[in-house]
């Protein structure tokens, strides 16, 4: 384990970090993922172990597969602002 505090995502993460900022950025993505998960995920180009990880946001698992920590964070906020849109104050 390096004792480097930010590093930079592995360029074959790229898949799973384009498809986070997806979620974090894009409106219909969202609503595209929170109505078929899988079918986006694989439209996406994500293999299965990150469409596993990414079914129960397990962030440790994630961040392990070169997602970003910032985009995986937001990606989380934005779905459950989708999800539970009474939850949250407009801002």
């Amino acid at each position: 384990m390096s004792d480097v505090h930010y590093f930079f995502p592995p360029a074959a993460a790229y898949p799973l970090n384009r498809f986070l900022f997806a979620l974090k950025s894009d409106a219909a993505a969202r609503a595209r993922y929170v109505a078929d998960a899988q079918a986006t995920m694989r439209d996406y180009g994500l293999d299965e172990a990150t469409r596993a990880a990414l079914a129960g946001f397990d962030r440790d698992r994630l961040v392990a597969l070169g997602a970003h920590p910032y985009l995986l964070f937001m990606a989380q906020v934005r779905l459950t602002m989708e999800r539970e849109p009474a939850n949250f104050e407009y801002f």
